[in-house]
Parts: structure tokens; C-alpha cells; sequence
């Protein structure tokens, strides 16, 4: 069993459109579990993956990413 954990991003998203860019990412990526807050831009991400592989698969959107933390 491998440990979840719940990671908190700050995402450059201004539209439905940017939220829509994260969400076909993380589900390519096989993440099944994620929020997205567009009008706070943060994506919360449920998952086994590491923060930097993460980090960067988000930034594959065009957008800033930043790492908040842990949730």
C-alpha cells in the first residue's frame, strides 16, 4: 500500500479553461483524487507521486506553480 499524501499548489489559473489545462494533466498522470479552487488558485492534490514530479508535471500548463506545503 503505498502512503497518500495531500499536497497544496498555488496555480496561475484565471479561467475554466486553466482549471481544465490541471485537471487533463493530473488525470493523464493517473491522479485520482485532486480539487481545484479557481477563484482562490489553488489545486489540491491527493497522491504517492513526489512534490517536484508534481510541481513540475502542473507547470507543463503554461502556468506559475508554487509549492505551498502539506495539507
Amino acid at each position: 500500500m503505498c502512503l497518500q499524501q495531500k499536497h497544496e499548489f498555488e496555480v496561475e489559473m484565471t479561467c475554466e479553461g486553466c482549471s481544465g489545462a490541471v485537471t487533463r494533466i493530473l488525470t493523464k498522470l493517473g491522479v485520482e483524487t485532486f480539487e481545484i479552487d479557481l477563484p482562490k488558485k489553488l489545486v489540491w492534490i491527493e497522491s504517492d507521486k513526489d512534490v517536484k514530479f508534481l510541481e513540475e508535471a502542473l507547470k507543463k500548463s503554461g502556468k506559475e506553480v508554487k509549492y505551498v506545503g502539506p495539507k
